[in-house]
């Protein structure tokens, strides 16, 4: 059967997941992703002792914030389907020194293997954009939830992304080409107030943030690089057009006027507690 586009469809699967993992590592240390990560978790509002389950746990970075809010009597909980994921974020959280708070786990997100209200906040954090069913992905995270616990999840929106470039159509047409290709919905993080508030959670929330870059990270250039060199694999754009595009972004960036940005959109909920009869 052949590959998604989607790489995180099927990691395991892929060539070099170890890279994939590599490349989740890099985003967490870049300082502005840092930033939008805690700001997220504490507009989440996570407690010293609590009990934390986070679907599509990845690398495990956001589980190693979690950690160290939740604190020696509180608990984490990391999902994804990736083997290599599972193992390599198990490895990493040991180095960290938190083999005994955090615990990772291969699993699906859309079939929770855990009992009703286990938990007192679940979390999704760019996950949703790779996910062809949110809703019942959400609706295993309300599920596990406790009655009055909160769901908190965070995407990016890839229609927002700006980037200065001296070819606006080219960008266009590489930028939106790849995502339609890539995503279940590249607009994701726009959707998330909706979906949380039609899925009956009350005092639903909205913290919009932005990926901001001018220095050219390397998180941005190896996103940067992937879009051309996809955008040629599919026929979007060719080679020499895919080279021009990114002599341009290396122009901008020596000449230190680079500038790209990304919104952010975190959204939390609270599960409405048991009525009374």
């Amino acid at each position: 059967m052949a590959l998604h586009p989607d790489p995180y469809r099927a990691v395991d699967r892929q060539p070099d997941p170890l890279k994939m993992l590599e490349s989740l590592e890099d985003r967490g240390r870049t300082p502005t992703q840092v930033r939008l990560r805690r700001r997220f978790l504490a507009f989440a509002g996570i407690r010293p002792g609590w009990k934390v389950l986070e679907v599509g746990s990845g690398s495990g970075v956001v589980c190693r914030d979690i950690a160290a809010l939740v604190g020696d009597g509180g608990r984490v909980i990391g999902v994804d389907p990736s083997r290599v994921f599972v193992r390599e974020a198990r490895r990493l959280a040991r180095g960290y020194g938190l083999g005994s708070r955090v615990r990772f786990e291969v699993g699906n997100g859309a079939r929770l293997r855990f009992r009703d209200g286990t938990f007192d906040t679940t979390l999704a954090v760019t996950v949703l954009l790779h996910v062809p069913d949110a809703d019942q992905l959400l609706g295993e995270m309300i599920r596990v939830t406790l009655p009055g616990g909160i769901v908190a999840v965070q995407d990016q929106d890839f229609g927002t992304l700006a980037l200065d470039h001296p070819d606006r159509a080219l960008t266009r047409r590489i930028l939106d080409g790849v995502d339609r290709k890539i995503y279940a919905d590249p607009w994701s993080g726009r959707t998330l107030h909706r979906k949380l508030r039609t899925l009956g959670l009350e005092s639903v929330r909205v913290l919009t943030d932005v990926y901001q870059d001018t220095t050219f990270e390397p998180w941005s250039r190896t996103f940067l690089l992937r879009r051309a060199e996809n955008a040629v694999k599919w026929k979007i754009v060719s080679e020499r057009q895919a080279e021009r595009w990114l002599a341009g972004i290396e122009a901008r960036a020596y000449a230190k006027t680079f500038l790209m940005t990304l919104n952010f959109y975190g959204v939390v909920g609270v599960k409405p507690r048991e009525r009374r009869r």
